[in-house]
């Protein structure tokens, strides 16, 4: 029987999300396989690990240039065991795992894993089991993911196949396959209505207390349709409840939902931060997006490829978001279609599959 073994993080949903879509897509590429999804570090450090993730949430979304300062420092390192040195419980599990488990192949969507496994298993070069590095951001890549030992690295796209490239890492390790968004976007087939009112899709970042000021500002442009999603902040959710009740115009608002690709599949612009995961959900429904919101260092390259493929624009501030909207529908949605021909013209909606069908071939 084939194993396959994930490692996993809950430092950021693009993690967690790479890890599902690479996991759901070799069930169905290889349904008889044994594939194990694992968080080492919920399982070693429980309640400290999610101390920890809260923390790092706080640090990206309240105090964002300190975590530049922390990225850039974690960046220029050139070796990372010393740094490493307080993860020797995780190491220690997870040499159990392999010994005990013998997966043939081991992809990691989380960074610190490649370098525990160097600890472990040494150089990955002709050694068992085959190491994969998921690299879930673009462009902009901490040389965290890449100064360790693997037989492949997979980026999402040419742009940060060629980052790699510059940063020496050798051309034949690095595998262009999309991010593994969930297999249910091979099978979107989407839903935007070709009339108007054009449909805007707000995701409210849990760290955006200025939200509900924007959502109302929204609510004052007529020409479109809008859906706010709140997540599971029932406080974030009373608050937007507050303006659609103080509003003349109606909109919906959603809870948690894992029906995200037909909820883009469904609205014609997305409104979001430039999370990993979430751009490429967007881009593999083929839906534009204006990033109102950048965590400094790591999603400065998601923001990038949005704008270089001209698929949508960055708007940080209020106003400049408004000027985004009405600049798309303007002209009859003159500049909104363009947007979404060039994001038809990147989106690989079926890329666990073929990162799936990828690592089975090792």
């Amino acid at each position: 029987m084939k194993k396959f073994l994930i490692l996993t993080a809950g430092f950021g949903e693009g993690h967690n999300a790479a890890a599902r879509g690479v996991r759901d897509g070799l069930l169905q590429i290889a349904p008889d396989a044994c594939v194990e999804v694992r968080d080492l570090f919920a399982e070693t450090f429980g309640a400290l690990n999610d101390f920890t993730c809260r923390g790092y949430l706080e640090v990206i979304n309240r105090a964002p240039q300190i975590w530049s300062l922390l990225y850039a420092a974690i960046d220029r390192q050139s070796e990372f065991r010393r740094a490493f040195r307080f993860l020797a419980p995780v190491r220690h599990r997870l040499a159990q795992i392999i010994a005990r488990d013998q997966p043939g192949v081991i992809v990691a969507v989380y960074p610190a894993y490649a370098h525990l496994l160097d600890e472990i298993l040494g150089s990955a070069a002709g050694a068992t089991p085959k190491r994969i590095v998921c690299i879930t951001d673009s462009i902009s890549i901490n040389a965290i993911w890449f100064r360790c030992s693997a037989d492949f690295f997979l980026v999402a796209n040419e742009q940060s196949a060629a980052a790699l490239e510059r940063a020496g890492i050798a051309r034949e390790t690095v595998h262009v396959a999309g991010f593994p968004v969930s297999p249910a976007f091979a099978a979107l087939v989407p839903s935007r209505s070709a009339k108007p009112p054009p449909r805007i899709l707000y995701m409210i970042n849990a760290g955006k207390s200025s939200a509900p000021a924007l959502v109302r500002r929204l609510t004052g442009i007529t020409d479109v349709e809008l859906t706010v999603t709140v997540g599971r902040d029932e406080k974030l959710q009373r608050a937007i409840e507050s303006v659609r009740a103080s509003s003349a115009k109606r909109f919906e608002i959603i809870g948690w939902t894992n029906e995200l690709p037909q909820l883009l599949g469904r609205h014609h612009l997305l409104i979001a931060k430039a999370g990993g995961a979430t751009v490429q959900e967007a881009i593999a429904a083929r839906c534009p997006i204006i990033v109102n919101q950048i965590v400094p260092g790591q999603e400065e390259g998601n923001a990038r490829l949005i704008t270089e493929t001209n698929c949508g624009r960055v708007a940080l501030s209020q106003e400049d978001v408004i000027r985004a909207v009405e600049d798309a529908i303007r002209d009859g949605g003159k500049l909104l279609r363009e947007w979404s021909a060039n994001i038809a013209a990147i989106s690989r909606p079926a890329a666990a599959l073929e990162i799936a069908e990828f690592v089975v071939s090792l």
